[in-house]
């Protein structure tokens, strides 16, 4: 009859001893074969685990899991038990797991479904039934029960067992805990059976007899990696097909398929064909003193080590620091190629504070890596809007589900829709997998989701444990996210992982823990680091070996070359200034009009002036753009903003413009102001004629007037962008700080909490004292960081309560973060005692849960209009409808669409209001689109009107961006 589809006969077939009738697989299967059957599936994972480790892994992931495994230099013998314990991963879907769909419940052999025991009793996920199933059938795999050892290979094999699907449970009891619960003795013998088919298969891998911790971290990191590339449903529907082939031949082919599956997923490693400097980096020139002494002089001093002990420590970590402009990123890659051939890394991430710098360097370390014949490497940007930068996004986006739970229990234990339902655009895409690319750009926050106690950390420690790591603008971080990068250093100094550590402006203090946190992890006790400081020369780099804490710095000869390529002398020019309507010739806004006045001229120039707060650049923009279409000579289009609460698309937008008309390549405007907040701080290349900065931390001051003639030492090389000179009204690199606290003035309110007021205050005491002396530049950075953010006991002023109050309450505000982040963060890598100490929060296991920085928390909002008629559209004049909103279908351009145009914003701002804005019920359970905030802006007249929210007026300016 047509359209009605005949149900298969099910039979349960037995075959060497599995019950193939358990099944592991049927969502988005053929409904008209069979399910898959359980056993074929751990044979898939088994075999993904080896080719993984052959193809994958890094030489330095082998040698690490090797020695936790107390293997030494048995590579092979590693290889074998990883494997294994990708083939017992889903041991436990032998318990009520089978009971989860009703068609494959019926298909199951009559000896299972006749000795159910207590089956349904107790509602368990089947990672912890495996787990709790795992001591009876490893040790009838000849694994020796040691109850008295924490590193036990049996607990550990139980552990990676129960912590596949990225949360790991308490393994106490694990091997006598209630095993009737998951069925009767049938059940017990197919768990067996199972477990031998795969340990068979595999040539009866021996038993360790312990596994340290971290190393079964990275193994269940790998664990879940083999999962997650066998349970793609294309691949699944096609084995499918072929359920008549023994299980040694289905082995033999699933270990055949493994190569095309890595393939696809972006996973297969690209070796680089390393090119010239110039080649490289696609700059004219060769390197600076400080590039070339990191290719010369670090390369020769590991060369001359003492080769790399497989089973002892390895790896080190790298401090370079040098001024805004200096090639920092040119340098660290060329550490990055002599890191990673002496110790075995394969590829890079390269983190940085935010997304706007991530999305910049992400096009750069793509140039580097294609013109390098990388162009089949996997590179990701990761952030959370990395599919929305242009460079990034596919137009073609494919589809591409990924089966990690099944049935009913998917509710059971909270794994829910996100994970059961991923749809990346490409399988690297997909949430939680960018970071496993063998080069990944994007923001530190990726990175420090591996030490909080979030589900699948083990995921992002092995991502991040087989590449060199290398962290740009070190200083930007708060002692909450200083905590958190130490303890990340603690685990990739544990896994030998070579660090690169960037910055201009980090106190010795700061570079100083982080190292020895780097060290302790690599097995140096706190006693034996103690008394000993680890101080880079400026500009330079200082290099620090795991195996022996031995240094390596740049020679005297390279670091004072440096110094005279690239030396300048910095201009300081502070004015006192009023905020407000206030001030009279010390307004604000009049002292910075008086300052351009030179640009006004026929001669031009460029400036950037940067605002400590969004509402001061909108003001500040306001004022300048009137001043220049005042003058016949200049007009307001002379003039840019760039902040963060302009909507994403705009963002990237002016972004795109301003390092374009700033940039080093030109073409450079006659003259050009950009107004900008805290954005342009970290790697955007721009060169300034003259940089004008509200007062901040000295540290941020220095980053600020790092964009102050960034480029005069390549012009001069080089020549300038269309041959124009700098303006003659410039003599010289300088530095305008419009200091409210100058004259006994007070920090502005409408600043808040932007900056410590105890950093402001001995900032503007350090430019004081500093007077019309120039900033030696790079010699005099490091001595002037040191004043304001080096923590001294001299600090506390006895003689002077004002002072020590406000450092107290720095101070306290300090210790307080770093209890914080002591408090969430997950143990050392030498402190974890069962695995389930790395979610020791239950209840916060998921990452939207977690905050990589403190008081971050922020909505996105989406602004759009409504008209008299009732519609809302996405612009003023109404002619588009908000997709998907009245019962149509949401397409991934949809969504895109509306990304696009989002802004994050300080979540308090919509306080006990958020009901009143949700967005469209059609959108409400869409992933991304649920979670916005919508301000809907009356159109009165063809205008759009202002919202009232929380007492204050918010609305979207086209040429403002969000104000309110």
């Amino acid at each position: 009859m047509v359209g009605v589809r005949e149900e298969p006969t099910v039979v349960a077939v037995l075959f060497e001893g599995a019950d193939e009738s358990a099944w592991g697989k049927s969502r988005g299967l053929d409904p008209s074969l069979l399910p898959y059957p359980l056993v074929r599936h751990l044979l898939d994972a088994a075999a993904m685990a080896l080719h993984l480790w052959d193809r994958y892994l890094s030489e330095s992931q082998r040698r690490c899991i090797a020695a936790g495994l107390g293997l030494g230099r048995d590579l092979g013998r590693a290889r074998a038990m990883t494997a294994l314990c990708a083939g017992l991963h889903d041991l436990g879907k032998l318990s009520g797991f089978q009971l989860c769909d009703v068609r494959a419940r019926e298909g199951l052999s009559e000896t299972l479904r006749g000795d159910l025991g207590r089956i349904g009793v107790e509602r368990m996920p089947h990672e912890v039934a495996g787990m709790r199933a795992a001591g009876s059938v490893l040790a009838g795999l000849g694994f020796q029960e040691d109850g008295g050892s924490v590193n036990s290979a049996m607990r550990r094999v139980a552990e990676i067992i129960g912590g596949h699907h990225g949360r790991f449970h308490d393994v106490v009891g694990f091997h006598t805990a209630n095993l009737d619960l998951l069925g009767g003795r049938a059940w017990v013998r197919q768990r067996e059976a199972h477990a031998r088919v795969v340990f068979d298969m595999l040539g009866a891998p021996m038993a360790p007899e312990s596994v340290d911790a971290p190393a079964a971290v990275l193994v269940t990191g790998l664990v879940i990696l083999a999962d997650w590339l066998v349970s793609q449903e294309e691949y699944l529907r096609r084995r499918q097909r072929q359920l008549d082939d023994s299980l040694t031949v289905h082995f033999e082919q699933s270990c055949a398929d493994a190569e095309e599956l890595v393939r696809q997923a972006g996973l297969l490693p690209v070796e680089l064909e390393r090119k010239g400097f110039a080649e490289t980096y696609g700059i004219r020139g060769a390197p600076n003193p400080l590039q070339r002494s990191v290719a010369e002089e670090l390369a020769a001093a590991l060369a001359d080590a003492d080769p790399v002990d497989p089973g002892g420590r390895s790896g080190g970590i790298m401090l370079v620091t040098a001024a805004p402009g200096d090639g920092k990123t040119e340098t660290a890659l060329q550490a990055e190629r002599v890191l990673s051939a002496r110790f075995g890394t394969r590829g890079y991430a390269f983190l940085l504070p935010n997304m706007a710098t991530s999305d910049q360097m992400y096009m750069r370390v793509a140039g580097v890596v294609a013109r390098q014949a990388g162009e089949g490497a996997g590179l990701t940007l990761t952030h959370s809007m990395a599919w929305l930068n242009s460079a990034y996004a596919e137009d073609d986006i494919g589809e591409l589900r990924v089966v990690t739970c099944e049935g009913e229990e998917e509710g059971a234990h909270g794994l829910g829709r996100r994970e059961a339902d991923m749809r990346p655009v490409r399988w690297l895409r997909g949430a939680k997998r960018p970071l496993l690319a063998q080069f990944a750009v994007g923001t530190v926050d990726q990175a420090l989701m591996a030490v909080l106690p979030v589900r699948h950390n083990a995921l992002r420690l092995l991502a991040l444990s087989g590449k060199t790591f290398i962290l740009d603008e070190a200083h930007a971080y708060d002692p909450y996210m200083q905590v958190l990068l130490g303890r990340l250093l603690n685990w990739l100094g544990r896994y030998g992982v070579p660090v690169v550590l960037l910055s201009a402006t980090l106190p010795a203090s700061v570079s100083d823990r982080l190292i020895k946190e780097y060290l302790r992890g690599a097995g140096h006790k706190t006693s034996q680091l103690k008394g000993r400081t680890f101080a880079a020369p400026y500009p330079g780099w200082l290099y620090v070996d795991a195996a022996d804490t031995s240094t390596v710095e740049i020679s005297e000869t390279r670091q004072k070359e440096q110094t005279r390529e690239r030396s300048l002398r910095l201009a300081v020019q502070v004015e006192a200034v009023v905020h407000g309507a206030s001030g009279g010739t010390r307004n604000r806004l009049k002292v910075i009009e008086r300052l351009l006045e030179p640009v006004l001229g026929d001669e031009g120039g460029c400036v950037l002036v940067v605002c400590n707060t969004v509402a001061e650049a909108q003001d500040t923009f306001n004022s300048l753009r009137t001043l220049l279409d005042s003058h016949r000579q200049a007009g307001g289009d002379d003039v840019q903003l760039l902040h963060a609460r302009f909507p994403a698309e705009e963002r990237e937008r002016r972004s795109r413009s301003v390092a374009n008309g700033l940039g080093r390549g030109g073409p450079r405007p006659q003259r050009r102001i950009v107004v900008a907040t805290q954005v342009v701080e970290q790697s955007l290349d721009l060169d300034a004629d003259l940089v004008i900065s509200d007062l901040a931390p000295l540290a941020l001051l220095l980053q600020r007037a790092g964009r102050c003639w960034r480029h005069e030492a390549w012009w001069s090389k080089h020549g300038r962008p269309q041959g124009r000179p700098r303006p003659a009204w410039t003599a010289g690199p300088r530095l305008v700080v419009l200091d409210p606290l100058l004259g006994g003035g007070a920090v502005p309110v409408q600043w808040g909490e932007v900056y410590a007021p105890f950093l402001l205050s001995t900032t503007s005491e350090a430019l004081a004292r500093q007077g019309e002396e120039p900033i030696a530049v790079p010699e005099g950075v490091q001595d002037l960081v040191e004043q304001v953010h080096g923590h001294r006991a001299e600090l506390f002023v006895w003689d002077d309560p004002g002072k020590s109050a406000a450092f107290t309450a720095y101070r306290g505000k300090e210790l307080a973060e770093r209890g914080v982040g002591d408090v969430l963060v997950i143990p050392r890598a030498g402190g974890v005692v069962g695995l389930h100490d790395l979610h020791h929060l239950t209840g916060a296991e998921e990452e939207w849960e977690a905050a990589t920085r403190l008081g971050a928390d922020s909505v996105r909002v989406i602004c759009v209009y409504a008209h008299a008629d009732g519609s809302v559209t996405l612009d003023e004049e109404g002619a588009r409808r908000l997709p998907g909103a009245e019962g149509g279908t949401l397409t991934t351009a949809d969504v895109r669409t509306v990304m696009a145009r989002t802004i994050p914003v300080n979540a308090d701002w919509f306080k006990g209001e958020l009901e009143q804005h949700m967005v469209p019920t059609e959108w409400s359970e869409h992933p991304l689109l649920g979670d916005l905030v919508m301000l809907r802006q009356p159109v009165i007249g063809g205008r759009a009107q202002a919202v009232v929210v929380c007492g204050k007026n918010l609305y979207l300016d086209s040429d403002l961006g969000l104000i309110r």
